[in-house]
């Protein structure tokens, strides 16, 4: 633990152009350019919008490329949301490599249900010694969700989420709940702007919290904004980007 090398992650509130996966990609592709981080986290749906008559995007779209592209040139791991096949609402993990989807929303919200299935287990990624807990929205109001995360070993629970700008105290609450119960870094990349799905003002507010639960870095409220932080392990502290 003493040798581990810093994570260097970063969290976006992407602009967002509903339904244009393409257009959405390159702005993916630049933040990834911009943030000069191993992990880049994106909010819930942020390839589409959140459109749950979206078609499912697959793992090999074209559209895609631009942001494969970026992730291979930053050496960067992208996390970025879209429906996939099997209907389930993802978290899609690019790498210069490709896309691969690495996990799927346990705890749907009601509308959702309507058309998606939930994901059956909760996902950690191995990313250079760091162990990586995915979520996605409703999922981090579910204690039962970061507790089965936690059960597998992590030191960084990641989540990409949309609350409307009247919800926006819900982030931080459950980012709380999480880093007081299990005492890990809390990474939320949170919509901001227009997003479709009915949400003209999404809360933006993405954030990071310590594993002592104080926030570390927080963004505002406009679409664009990110952050950019160095993740070390608790007894060495940390340093923003």
């Amino acid at each position: 633990m003493e040798s581990r090398t810093p994570l260097r992650l970063a969290v976006v509130q992407p602009a967002c152009v509903p339904l244009d996966v393409a257009a959405n990609a390159r702005a993916h592709a630049a933040a990834v350019r911009a943030a000069r981080a191993r992990v880049v986290v994106f909010p819930e749906l942020s390839l589409t919008g959140y459109e749950l008559d979206a078609p499912v995007v697959s793992v090999d779209d074209p559209r895609l490329t631009p942001l494969v592209d970026a992730c291979a040139e930053a050496g960067a791991l992208a996390l970025v949301g879209a429906p996939v096949t099997g209907e389930n609402i993802a978290m899609l993990a690019v790498t210069g490599g490709g896309a691969s989807v690495a996990y799927r929303k346990m705890w749907l919200g009601d509308a959702e249900a309507r058309r998606f299935r939930p994901g059956d287990a909760p996902v950690v990624l191995d990313v250079d010694g760091w162990r990586v807990g995915l979520a996605i929205c409703r999922d981090t109001g579910v204690a039962a969700h970061a507790d089965r995360t936690a059960a597998l070993g992590i030191d960084v629970y990641a989540a990409g989420v949309l609350e409307s700008a009247r919800d926006a105290a819900v982030i931080d609450q459950r980012a709380h709940r999480i880093t007081a119960t299990h005492r890990v870094w809390v990474a939320v990349a949170s919509f901001a702007g227009s997003t479709g799905g009915g949400y003209t003002e999404a809360a933006g507010r993405s954030g990071v919290w310590t594993p002592d639960g104080e926030v570390y870095a927080r963004a505002g409220t406009e679409p664009g904004e990110s952050l950019n932080v160095s993740l070390t392990s608790p007894d060495r502290g940390g340093g923003r980007g």
